[in-house]
Formats: structure tokens, C-alpha cells, sequence
């Protein structure tokens, strides 16, 4: 079998652990359902490069054409803008891997990026900061299973009015959702209407308008991630009024003093500009990392960008930083669909 890579970098070459097939071959077969006929950007790291080379091996396996770049042989880090080869080389691919370790400021190059995939419709799978471990856990889910899950919690959520949520350590928060907004499923199945997360597990939408107390005692995103990690020892605990951010307290006062940097950053950089429901119910616990945790079961919100080009929010904000905490009971129109971070629906 011929195979076409113009581009090969030195990622079909390197060796990589043979412990990250399995999350690999799920990434190519099952979640982009990748065909022989068509062509894969992949986007790497020096730090993402050897589960980046076990993609590559399983995208050989299926005999498609492919270019391979490292960031870092195009352009200094952090990138102001993504390097003009890559996005060339994506507007004749059907199908786009974006598996990097985020930087500071580098949202607007990402953005770039999903410009050309929500353009031209690409199945893109967006894989920042994938590590080992959520290789190991995240990247094994039955995503056909999370999908049929997702599917009925969607079929919920679009019908109501209100969702709140409430955890045992102080979190309540009310949504009430705007009709005009549409939800999104990201389930870990990619289609060209939606580009998604991987691992998936994720519904959301731009809330009409969120109000409440969040105990953020998972993570927080973007870079911060890497910095601050799993926060259940020292959580951030938030104030959310008429969509706004109000107030953020937490013992660490870096974390406080950063976040609250973060989310005035433009004129909409402190208002909630998604709201979430994870159901990736492979996932046990939060481990630290913002790409599987927002899969973890239960309610995540973001402030910041909307995505309106998929959700119809009519504003913008150039930051975008998600929260999660964790053992939700959510409650939709009074029905209550999550105990402790169990769903009370089969899948």
C-alpha cells in the first residue's frame, strides 16, 4: 500500500509505547472513523511528539495520506500565529489532529486553526495538553456507549428551561437557557458539523443567563491547568451574577490573583460563555489535566468565548477558560438526572 506523506517530520520513525495503540486506533477508527481515500493534518509538539508518532502509525494502518508537523521546526514558542504551512496544508484535508501542549497566549494561533476547520468542515480532533495518562484512561472510553448517553441527556437539556446544579462542598448554580442557543454534543464521535475534544464526552451550550456560588475543586483550563493542577485541596471558590463573574476567593492567592487576570482580559473575558454537561462515564476522578476533567460527569461552565459560530451567541470574547469541580446532583426542569456524579439514566 502507497501512502502519500509530503511532510513526514521524523514522527514515522520515532518509537513510542506500545500502551498508547489502544487510545490511538480509538482516535483514528472509532472517533474521526478515518477512510483510506482521504487526507490527516496532524499538528504536534517536541513534548506531545511520541503520542503524536503512535497516531501516525495507526493512520498508516489505515493506508491514508497524511502530513506530520512539529511546531517548534516552524516557529518559536509561544506562537503568535499558527505557521501559515499548516494552515495551507489543512484546506485539502478532510480530517485534522491538533496534539500539542498548550502555551501561554497561544489561543488566538488555536482559534486560527478552528477558523479553517469550521469553514471547510473538517473532522478535527483537538487534543491539547494530551498526556500518558489520559491515554491510558480517557482515550480507552467506549465513546460509541458515551455517545448513547450523550444523546439522551441532549434530548433533555433542549426541551428545558432551567438546569441548577449543586455539590456537597458549596457549589449552586442556576442556568437558565436562552432557546435561541443551540446545544452541541461532543461525545468523542467527531462529524464535519462539529469538531471536538478527544477524549470526549461532553454536551454544552451558551446559557441564557448563569447565577450562583461554583467551588471550583477540580481545575481550572487553558495554561492555568499546568500550573495550579487539581485543586481539590485548595479550591477557588467563584461568585456568578446575571452571567458575570463577581467575585473569586481562594487560599492560594496566586491562583486567585491569575484567574481573576484571565477573566478580564477583554470587555467579555468574565462572562459565561458555555455551560456543560461531562459524560465521559469511563472517567472516575479528576486527575489535574482541563482536556479529560471537562469529560468527567457532571456540570463544567466556561467563561469567555461562546463559540457562537456552533452555538448562535451573538458576542465574543479572544479568552476562553473552562472550570470544573467535582460530584454534581443536577437537576433539569426539576427532574434530577445526576447523584453524586452518577447519572440516573442508562447509557
Amino acid at each position: 500500500m502507497s501512502i502519500s506523506v509530503s511532510n513526514p517530520t521524523r514522527l514515522n520513525t520515532l518509537p513510542f509505547d506500545p500502551e498508547l495503540t489502544p487510545g490511538a486506533r480509538n482516535a483514528i477508527q472509532v472517533c474521526l472513523r478515518v477512510k483510506p481515500e482521504e487526507k490527516v493534518t496532524v499538528i504536534t509538539d517536541e513534548a506531545s511528539a511520541e503520542i503524536a508518532t503512535s497516531i501516525v502509525h495507526e493512520i498508516e494502518a489505515v493506508g491514508s495520506s497524511y502530513n506530520a508537523w512539529i511546531l517548534e521546526e516552524l516557529a518559536p514558542r509561544p506562537l503568535v500565529d499558527l505557521p501559515q504551512e499548516i494552515l495551507d496544508d489543512m484546506e485539502s484535508s478532510q480530517v485534522s489532529i491538533f496534539a500539542v501542549v498548550a502555551q501561554r497566549n497561544e489561543l488566538r494561533s488555536r482559534m486560527q486553526m478552528t477558523d479553517v476547520v469550521n469553514r471547510r468542515k473538517i473532522r478535527h480532533a483537538h487534543m491539547v495538553n494530551i498526556n500518558r495518562q489520559i491515554m491510558l484512561e480517557g482515550m480507552r472510553a467506549d465513546f460509541l456507549k458515551v455517545d448513547r448517553l450523550s444523546v439522551k441527556v441532549i434530548d433533555i437539556v433542549t426541551k428545558a428551561h432551567e438546569v441548577r446544579a449543586t455539590t456537597a462542598c458549596g457549589t449552586d448554580i442556576t442556568a437558565q437557557l436562552n432557546p435561541n442557543y443551540r446545544w452541541l454534543k461532543t461525545s468523542g464521535i467527531i462529524s464535519p458539523d462539529k469538531w471536538g475534544n478527544l477524549p470526549g464526552g461532553e454536551i454544552f451550550t451558551t446559557p441564557g443567563e448563569v447565577n450562583g456560588k461554583f467551588v471550583i475543586d477540580g481545575v481550572v483550563g487553558d495554561y492555568l491547568c499546568e500550573k495550579f493542577g487539581d485543586l481539590k485541596n485548595a479550591p477557588l471558590t467563584i461568585a456568578i451574577k446575571g452571567n458575570r463573574l463577581t467575585e473569586a476567593h481562594s487560599e492560594n492567592h496566586e491562583l486567585e490573583d491569575d484567574f481573576w487576570k484571565y477573566t478580564h482580559t477583554d470587555e467579555n473575558s468574565d462572562r459565561v460563555g458555555e455551560f456543560a454537561i461531562g459524560t465521559n462515564i469511563g472517567l472516575k476522578d479528576v486527575i489535574g489535566q482541563i482536556l479529560q476533567d471537562e469529560k468527567y460527569p457532571g456540570v463544567h461552565i466556561a467563561f469567555g468565548n461562546p463559540y457562537g459560530f456552533h452555538t448562535g451567541a451573538d458576542w465574543y470574547s479572544a479568552t476562553h477558560i473552562d472550570v470544573v469541580g467535582r460530584k454534581f446532583n443536577i437537576w433539569v426542569d426539576g427532574q434530577q438526572i445526576m447523584e453524586q456524579g452518577q447519572f440516573l439514566l442508562e447509557a
